[in-house]
């Protein structure tokens, strides 16, 4: 008997609910692409969108509307950016390093004076965003806003308002939507046959540099490209099964010494990716993001997309877990081999779907991380994979809702994190929350305890 009754109420529930919220998201995005927009023509070349050869200096002067000038100077470069009407500006830099950001007091409205200083240095490193705060009398301050890679600025330079509040809440759910698609297969992997598979995230890299291969070499539309790269990725799942894990399991290998494979697997992929495709960081589409602003919450249209995707196919993985035979003997083997195999389950056939299942989802969360992050390299699943392995822990390891709640709870971790922590150690929060949740409660959120001995 198969105790997880939690799953099928989230399935049914809150499936829906989820869909109709993306997809009233994705007809909102669609509506406004649509229609001109003043602030698309105000900037000819788009807002700023951090990339690998890309840093982005940011901001909110709010009560001064547009025609604000921020100069920002060194490194060899000199970048006047211009607010619109809500204040908000924007500049890219292609050098890392430290600038000089000068507001120009002459172009402020009449009876507006400065209130902070009007010229700060800030330090930015490439593929980040950087926010600088301004404010005028009369005015508030404002932060940076989402523009792709990196988490934002920092606390010491935007300090906290509610808008930036509600990007960085945003930002944590699309991360957790995301990481919630590849950890949902490394924890069916860990139920169904005990194994941490330690190369699961190089099917993420795999997915984003076959959908750069399939959309830029090949020229397929997107949509195409990642349908075949779920194909593609699933097939290399049921090839994984049949080559290496199916032989080493019928050998008897102890799972210490199949954690040692998976391992060796990942860094022979990983190199093999570097060979291939070279350690430059490749863009899925080459086209400058647009962003659509919901709210206080800017998005980029591939960002909508992507949390719409993986809402459907989440709530699509929920449904075949819990009102599909085959899904149902799969959340059997993971809650007792023996007996399924007792019940006339084929367990080796459940083992095989669930790693073609996992390999797939990894592939296709591959294809969103780069559209999201605009960009893919070498090493995009390596960088992911503590923070997969934490969701997996914290949620309950083998159990698949308790992976995707842990995925949420680690996005939202990190990214509001980032409010009062500079930079990338806003990940260490991610591992502290782990610590604090398994000294509490060492099975994780929705795991089973188990007598030890």
């Amino acid at each position: 008997m198969v105790h997880q009754p939690v799953l099928a109420v989230f399935a049914r529930k809150w499936s829906r609910t989820f869909v109709a919220l993306i997809v009233g998201l994705l007809v909102a995005a669609l509506w406004t692409l649509s229609q001109p927009s003043s602030a698309f023509a105000a900037e000819a070349t788009g807002p700023c969108v951090a990339d690998s050869a890309t840093g982005c200096f940011n901001g909110t002067i709010k009560g001064v509307g547009a025609g604000v000038k921020i100069v920002i100077a060194g490194n060899g470069e000199e970048i006047t950016a211009v607010t619109d009407a809500d204040g908000k500006w924007n500049a890219a830099v292609t050098v890392a390093g430290s600038y000089t950001l000068t507001l120009d007091e002459t172009t402020l409205p009449a009876g507006v004076t400065m209130k902070s200083e009007a010229t700060q240095t800030r330090d930015i490193t490439l593929g980040f965003n950087k926010g600088a705060v301004f404010t005028v009398n009369g005015g508030t301050d404002g932060g940076g806003t989402d523009g792709g890679t990196g988490g934002g600025a920092d606390a010491a330079a935007t300090g906290f308002n509610w808008e930036r509040l509600a990007q960085q809440s945003a930002s944590g759910l699309r991360l957790g939507l995301l990481l919630a698609l590849a950890s949902i297969g490394l924890s069916l992997i860990y139920g169904t046959t005990g194994l941490s598979n330690f190369a699961h995230a190089e099917q993420v890299t795999l997915g984003g540099l076959l959908a750069y291969t399939f959309a830029n070499t090949l020229g397929l539309n997107i949509f195409v490209a990642t349908a075949l790269v779920v194909l593609v990725t699933g097939f290399t799942g049921w090839l994984q099964d049949v080559v290496i894990w199916r032989p080493l399991r019928k050998k008897g290998l102890s799972l210490t010494q199949l954690i040692i494979v998976t391992i060796g697997l990942a860094l022979a992929l990983q190199y093999t990716f570097q060979i291939f495709y070279g350690a430059r960081t490749l863009r899925i589409i080459m086209a400058t993001p647009q962003t659509i602003d919901i709210g206080p919450v800017t998005f980029t249209v591939e960002s909508l997309w992507a949390m719409g995707v993986s809402v459907v196919v989440l709530a699509g993985v929920g449904f075949f877990l819990t009102r599909t035979r085959t899904g149902r003997a799969t959340r059997a083997v993971s809650d007792n081999p023996a007996l399924a195999s007792a019940s006339g389950i084929d367990v080796d056939r459940i083992i095989r779907i669930v790693w073609i299942m996992s390999a797939a989802l990894a592939g296709l969360s591959g294809v969103m991380l780069g559209l999201v992050l605009n960009g893919i390299s070498w090493q995009t699943g390596m960088q992911l994979l503590l923070l997969m392995f934490s969701a997996v822990t914290l949620g309950g390891l083998g159990t698949a809702f308790g992976a995707l709640v842990g995925s949420l709870v680690i996005g939202m971790t990190v990214e509001l994190s980032n409010m009062v922590l500079p930079g990338d150690f806003k990940y260490a929060t991610a591992l502290l929350l782990l610590i604090i949740i398994l000294l509490v409660r060492p099975q994780g959120l929705f795991g089973r305890k188990e007598r030890i001995g």
